[in-house]
């Protein structure tokens, strides 16, 4: 595989296989980070659970410290109170069966998040197969499913996260930008593990938290000794 001039030079400011702790592996990762835009920092963690099994798989959202660096396009399909809560609380669309329609037939997709009440979701399921294979279905796990749209909608904006496992077991999840610098990052670091560590299953056995990695949009992966923390 062909890598860039850049991303060999980065290669070779630190040792690949060795784990460094976060504050070091987050100096890297920024010292890496090179492109011309503010490239997204990353998290990756490898758990020691089995994905296909239900009574293992780990997810769930956390609103991180200093949010994500990114403003998320908020969807609400909602009816009367809700809907004119969506709208005070800041939601960049509100509708109902329109919006489920103008997705279907225009393959629409102007948005990040999804938020929906419960006596909506008969009609978001119509579109269910579009919107699964993308990660936008609400769900109430995720808290995209709520008759408090309001608050899930300030959350979204606020900077809340859905971290969820994988088919190989793995955790991706963005931990700000470069821009944020390295205390803000480890800030969120620590919030997105100390959230990713409770949500242990019972059933996981042995070592629950394999590896982690730091990474950002166009560098190598930094690994990180997490067991020193």
């Amino acid at each position: 595989m062909k890598i860039g001039k850049k991303y060999a030079e980065s290669l070779k400011s630190y040792e690949r296989a060795k784990s460094y702790d976060v504050g070091e592996a987050t100096d890297i990762v920024l010292n890496n980070a090179k492109a011309k835009f503010d490239e997204t920092i990353e998290l990756h963690v490898r758990l020691g659970v089995d994905p296909r099994q239900a009574d293992q798989q780990v997810r769930g959202v956390i609103v991180l410290p200093n949010g994500t660096g990114k403003t998320k396009r908020v969807l609400v399909i909602a009816k009367g109170d809700r809907a004119d809560a969506a709208v005070a609380a800041g939601a960049d669309f509100v509708g109902a069966e329109e919006m489920v329609q103008k997705i279907q037939t225009e393959n629409w997709f102007g948005f990040d998040t999804v938020i929906t009440t419960p006596d909506m979701m008969g009609v978001v399921g119509r579109i269910g197969r579009i919107l699964g294979p993308k990660g936008l279905m609400p769900n109430p796990k995720s808290g995209t499913v709520t008759m408090d749209v309001a608050k899930a909608v300030q959350e979204v904006k606020a900077g809340k996260v859905e971290y969820r496992l994988d088919k190989t077991a793995i955790i991706h999840c963005p931990i700000g930008k470069k821009s944020f610098g390295k205390e803000k990052l480890q800030e969120n670091f620590t919030a997105l593990m100390d959230a990713i560590a409770k949500a242990k299953p019972a059933a996981a056995k042995g070592q629950y938290i394999k590896s982690v990695t730091l990474t950002s949009t166009m560098g190598p992966g930094v690994k990180v000794n997490y067991s020193k923390m």
